[in-house]
């Protein structure tokens, strides 16, 4: 037989296969042959038929009408229903994993997902794997970050806590969401130990993480307190070692003032001298400004001591006018309004006389081109 009679005869029997498929098809029926990928309506499902769904009320007159999916007016109208019968089976549950997969911010649907757990003697640990899956793919994410909080309550368990935590720091070491949670794990069951440590390998690998910087002074004011001697010393040269590194890193300055400011600026030792050392060879907006705030605290001192001389205040007050003056025209002009007014708001305050000879004049506001020209 040529090619031709060949291919005309396989086509007659392909064209016989489709007829018996077709055939054969209308009797097995049509939910043999759903599409297991294909969302299926809870509308259009049997095991729903006994539920009422209760669409969304936005009221008569709505301003911006949300342009919800089908999908998604779908799975909440049967959600609202179940809230609304306060149904606590096992459709239910699975429910709630639709509404969050379509919305993971919905508190509500969350909250109805803990009542579900309790009520239907969940295993607690397949769910602390559904969280996880879920805080991976949105990490920042409220309602997530408070459903495990709850769990790992309930489980009495924070075992896997900190390790997990690592893991999502490690992909944003900023996450606030995080950050707060290893707080709250770390106060609630006393997880202390190497925390520190942690905390400086992130510092280590990012010396401007002010959540690091943050989660240091949380855990030693839990722990040691800043009021040992030892422990401000520690802090402080740590501190400074850092600036060294990276001179116009802000946190670690919001740190040091942080730790010291219950206690004074001015008032430990030495402190002054190392910052006026290291104004030499590593200065910044920020180192001036660490100095202003020293002397500002050591004339709000003085005024309270009556060993403190007036010509000793009007030095102290020179020095911060001084900083005041190299901020503004030099440091950090962009702000130049801002220093101007700590200058004469402090020296209004200061109360003090006179003024030395050798005091830098006040920040002044350049003159226009018209005012030069006249």
């Amino acid at each position: 037989m040529s090619g031709v009679e060949e291919t005309s005869n396989e086509s007659v029997e392909v064209k016989e296969d489709k007829e018996f498929d077709v055939e054969a098809e209308d009797h097995i029926g049509d939910d043999y042959f759903v599409d297991p990928t294909r969302y299926l309506f809870y509308r259009d499902r049997k095991e729903w038929a006994d539920l009422d769904p209760v669409p969304q009320d936005d009221g008569p007159n709505p301003v911006v009408k949300i342009a919800y999916s089908e999908k998604f007016s779908d799975v909440y109208d049967y959600f609202r229903a179940l809230l609304k019968n306060d149904e606590r089976s096992e459709r239910a549950f699975a429910l709630t994993a639709d509404a969050i997969e379509l919305n993971a911010a919905n508190y509500t649907v969350w909250h109805y997902r803990r009542v579900l757990l309790q009520a239907l003697s969940k295993d607690l640990r397949e769910e602390m794997r559904y969280i996880t899956a879920i805080i991976e793919e949105q990490p920042k994410n409220y309602q997530v970050w408070h459903h495990r909080r709850m769990v790992v309550e309930w489980l009495n368990d924070p075992s896997e806590e900190l390790e997990f935590i690592a893991d999502i720091l490690s992909q944003d070491a900023k996450n606030y969401h995080a950050w707060q949670h290893r707080q709250w794990v770390i106060q609630e069951y006393k997880l202390w130990d190497n925390e520190l440590e942690f905390v400086e390998n992130l510092l280590e690998d990012d010396v401007r993480n002010n959540s690091a910087w943050n989660q240091r002074h949380f855990v030693i004011s839990h722990t040691t307190g800043f009021s040992d001697p030892a422990i401000v010393e520690r802090e402080i040269q740590y501190c400074l070692n850092q600036i060294r590194k990276a001179p116009h890193n802000e946190s670690v300055w919001n740190y040091l003032k942080g730790m010291l400011q219950d206690r004074g600026l001015s008032s430990q030792p030495g402190l002054l001298e190392r910052v006026l050392e290291l104004k030499e060879t590593h200065c910044s907006p920020y180192l001036l400004a660490f100095l202003f705030d020293c002397y500002e605290d050591a004339l709000e001192n003085s005024s309270q001591k009556e060993n403190v001389g007036e010509e000793e205040r009007k030095e102290t007050l020179r020095k911060a006018l001084e900083i005041c003056e190299l901020l503004a025209q030099e440091k950090d002009t962009i702000r130049k309004e801002y220093w101007m007014f700590l200058g004469r708001s402090l020296k209004s305050k200061s109360g003090i006389s006179g003024s030395s000879d050798d005091e830098p004049p006040e920040p002044s506001v350049q003159s226009s081109g018209a005012q030069e020209m006249s």
